[in-house]
């Protein structure tokens, strides 16, 4: 698979869209693995970096990745501060209303609950959900019968969980799955997992129609050639969706 040189041209949001205009701003979380974070040695890794490394490389774009807080990750997209949203942001009705989206890069990935093992699935109804603010999975526990403590980075969610301040998180399978796996029993799934949203695809602003159909046109190729699924397999275990 071609690279293209990883470019990080701020850690933090520009204050404004002062860069040259043949540049694409890719605006990510880094903080959401196997979907876009830090590593050991403080490089911004994961399938959306490699997955946007490559769509720019196809497109012959020159990009800049932006690190951005998640809670303000769409009105600075609107506000300019970048072109592209690629931070496993799923594609949904309300979000649609204020940007745009590309075919979808992952399919519906499942969401689960987890909690400390030993957990009693009725607390999925009855007791005291995290989820990170401003997600499908929010919006999931806002809508049923338990109550939501949202928290602004998905490891507060976790930490929530292991201290007791909340019964269980909601929030991707693909996410938790480190997690129970090393937890070396303290962590398991509960209850069944559910599929909200339409997908992760990359968000761009409304008027942005050129663009948006640049990055669907390239992900789209790469579905047709296999490479998307490769790219899948090498980031993601067997209970993520395949296209």
């Amino acid at each position: 698979m071609k690279r293209t040189t990883l470019t990080i041209a701020a850690l933090a949001v520009m204050a404004s869209g002062a860069m040259a205009q043949d540049v694409v701003r890719i605006g990510t979380e880094g903080a959401y693995p196997p979907w876009n974070f830090i590593n050991d040695n403080n490089e911004l890794v994961g399938y959306e970096i490699d997955l946007g490394n490559e769509i720019c490389a196809r497109a012959g774009l020159t990009c800049e990745w932006v690190i951005n807080d998640w809670d303000t990750i769409i009105p600075n997209l609107v506000a300019g501060n970048y072109d592209v949203i690629m931070a496993g942001m799923s594609i949904t009705e309300a979000r649609s209303q204020v940007i745009s989206f590309s075919t979808n890069y992952l399919p519906p990935d499942a969401s689960a609950y987890m909690a400390l093992a030993g957990t009693d699935v009725s607390v999925i109804d009855s007791g005291v959900i995290a989820a990170q603010s401003n997600t499908v999975q929010a919006g999931v526990v806002a809508d049923g019968t338990a109550t939501l403590l949202e928290f602004p980075t998905p490891d507060e969610t976790i930490s929530a969980v292991r201290n007791g301040e909340v019964d269980a998180v909601l929030a991707d399978r693909s996410f938790l799955v480190p997690y129970v796996n090393d937890s070396n029993g303290e962590l398991e799934f509960i209850g069944d997992e559910i599929f909200p949203g339409g997908g992760v695809g990359a968000g761009v602003r409304q008027s942005d129609n050129e663009l948006r159909e640049t990055i669907t046109a390239v992900v789209e190729e790469m579905k047709a050639d296999g490479s998307l699924n490769a790219l899948i397999d090498e980031w993601f275990d067997d209970g993520m969706g395949r296209f």
